[in-house]
């Protein structure tokens, strides 16, 4: 669908609120469950006329976003209703969607590739989170340059774990080992990227993905 083109990919990280400078009374609002998570979506503007792909909690900033993935089936039981209401396509990873829903497209994990980029049209592979499976959803739409927002793998200098607030927020130490976990895949992504031609950005320079090059939102729009 996007041959040769470029994507965004929006994960969950904090990063997002500073790299499109969405004012701190407002992100307070919604970290705090006073807002609904759509309310940033002015401020992403700059991209809703771009190729986008919402890990998850992201589906609610607008269907500007083109394609919602989720890779548990617990996460799509508690969101399903709202998830219903999109005009996106909306991809499960979990064999759960395997046919059962019929407004959920199934990718099935790539059980010979336990991390990096599968080459199999109808599988991912998983990588141990589904922002990292959805690097691979994105160079199956053919993409040659993918552009990562919120990927920190960290906190912000508020403590901040996630843009929003619609998970249970871990103490630090026990977020800090998820994040490390979760990070585990990435330099062979890097690797597999670079043999297949793909490009791939981090827009948060701070970061503790450091197997691609980090840049600056402005630097990609």
């Amino acid at each position: 669908m996007w041959e040769n083109g470029e994507c965004f990919i929006v994960g969950g990280g904090a990063s997002i609120i500073k790299q499109f400078n969405i004012p701190e009374d407002l992100a307070d609002a919604v970290i705090q469950n006073k807002s609904s998570p759509a309310v940033y979506s002015s401020y992403l503007s700059a991209i809703h006329d771009k190729h986008v792909i919402g890990v998850n909690q992201a589906f609610r900033l607008g269907n500007w976003i083109d394609f919602v993935i989720f890779g548990d089936k617990g996460f799509f039981l508690k969101n399903q209703e709202d998830l219903a209401k999109l005009t996106n396509i909306r991809i499960g990873i979990p064999a759960y969607f395997n046919g059962r829903v019929d407004w959920v497209k199934y990718l099935a994990k790539d059980l010979k590739k336990t991390s990096g980029l599968s080459t199999t049209p109808s599988k991912v592979t998983w990588n141990g989170n589904t922002g990292a499976a959805a690097i691979n959803l994105a160079v199956h739409l053919g993409v040659k340059r993918i552009i990562l927002l919120g990927f920190d793998m960290n906190v912000d200098e508020k403590g901040r774990q996630w843009w929003h607030q619609l998970y249970k927020q871990r103490d630090l130490k026990r977020g800090l080992k998820a994040f490390t976990r979760h990070s585990d895949a990435f330099p062979e992504i890097a690797s597999d990227a670079i043999k297949l031609g793909v490009e791939i950005l981090n827009a948060n320079p701070d970061s503790n993905i450091n197997c691609f090059r980090k840049v600056n939102i402005k630097e990609c729009l």
